[in-house]
């Protein structure tokens, strides 16, 4: 459990009610900085990056990426013995990551990972080059998967196959989803995960599948992993349903993982019920990379109260971090990685930074510190003063 208040390091943060209440931070968690130890669940982290202060790109309409703290954070990830899914949502992929950066971003990230044995690393590959319309016709959104995945394999990397807003766009019909993804699955060289990624993280995604019902979409998705199994590592739902996902987990064919995308369940998806089990593919471990490692350790030690107990106060800041409107759950990300130090500013692709308002980002720090995640309190506590400082705030 976390020490008793440090009631001499306090700061007034403002509420929803538009008032400012004093705050005492507690003493941080003693997570381990680094770990060898074998987790029984396979487990990345969406790795989130970081935007590069001094360039003189317009943000809202050029990336501009400060490369060496966006590595240094997947090096932090896999010291933690997590792997990290690149070049996802988290990364702004579509939200201020364009393809030829996304791409040299996995190219980085490939070879950041030789200096850790054994590193989990996969990619996401889509179509975002291609901009959705309806006059774009299938052969278009394959050509644009076959451009993407062909660069994935050749930067080295496995392949997250991501969801197509061009597809999305261009069809309703599961026919045209069948087509598509047992053309890009007979291609691939290794087995995919596949992520479904739901409307509340991407509104341009309603209907994927070709169903608006999750239920019917859900039977669509099916049948494609059921007829290309060997071509198909897992597939990663985030729907934000856990009932949806167990439904689905039970029936996969057998060797096909789930991997869980719901930032609000993730505890109980990943402990599983007795008869199966999640594995992760999750944004939120980026914020709570500390906790996320040390709770796996637990588990795979058979800890499963010890497992609970270090994720359980994670849970109140995901679900704010991811609270509606979802897709800027990122701001909330990189927010934490800031306060934490990893990296010197709180600037984001895209301008991205401004998406969450200063109430939203003072109950992150709130609940941050209560889940025992600000490893240096000080540092956190002026760091947000300086944020509430631009704000007018008096912290």
């Amino acid at each position: 459990m976390n020490a008793p208040h440090n009631i001499s390091l306090q700061i007034k943060l403002p509420t929803a009610d538009g008032k400012l209440e004093p705050f005492a931070l507690s003493q941080p968690r003693d997570f381990p900085a680094q770990t060898k130890r074998t987790f029984n669940r396979t487990a990345y982290s969406a790795a989130h990056v970081a935007g590069d202060p001094l360039s003189t790109r317009e943000p809202w309409l050029e990336s501009a990426v400060d490369w060496d703290s966006t590595l240094a954070y997947r090096r932090h990830l896999w010291s933690l013995g997590l792997g990290v899914a690149e070049a996802m949502d988290t990364a702004q992929r579509g939200m201020g990551m364009d393809w030829p950066t996304s791409l040299e971003l996995i190219r980085r990230s490939v070879d950041a990972a030789r200096d850790f044995p054994d590193a989990l690393l996969a990619s996401g590959a889509g179509t975002d080059h291609l901009a959705p319309a309806s006059t774009l016709t299938v052969d278009d959104v394959i050509a644009a998967y076959d451009e993407q995945c062909a660069a994935v394999e050749k930067a080295g990397s496995r392949i997250i196959l991501m969801a197509s807003r061009a597809l999305a766009a261009c069809t309703s019909s599961p026919d045209d989803y069948f087509r598509v993804y047992g053309h890009v699955l007979r291609q691939v060289k290794e087995p995919v995960i596949i992520h479904w990624l739901g409307e509340m993280f991407d509104p341009a995604l309603a209907g994927y599948w070709g169903y608006a019902d999750h239920d019917k979409a859900m039977e669509v998705a099916l049948y494609v992993i059921e007829a290309n199994v060997a071509k198909v590592d897992g597939v990663k739902v985030s729907l934000l349903d856990k009932d949806k996902e167990i439904a689905m987990r039970r029936r996969l064919p057998k060797g096909v993982r789930m991997y869980t995308g719901d930032d609000f369940n993730y505890a109980e998806l990943i402990e599983g019920d007795g008869r199966d089990y999640s594995d992760a593919l999750l944004g939120i471990f980026d914020a709570i990379a500390p906790a996320a490692s040390a709770a796996l350790a637990a588990l795979a030690e058979g800890k499963r109260d010890a497992f609970h107990e270090i994720l359980a106060p994670t849970v109140p800041l995901s679900r704010h971090l991811f609270r509606d409107p979802t897709r800027f759950y990122k701001t909330g990300v990189v927010f934490l990685a800031w306060l934490n130090g990893h990296q010197e500013h709180f600037v984001m692709v895209g301008g991205q930074q401004s998406a969450r308002h200063i109430v939203h980002l003072a109950e992150a720090f709130r609940l941050a510190d209560r889940a025992g995640l600000l490893h240096d309190p000080e540092l956190a506590c002026r760091r947000m003063r300086s944020l509430l400082a631009v704000n007018g705030i008096e912290g």
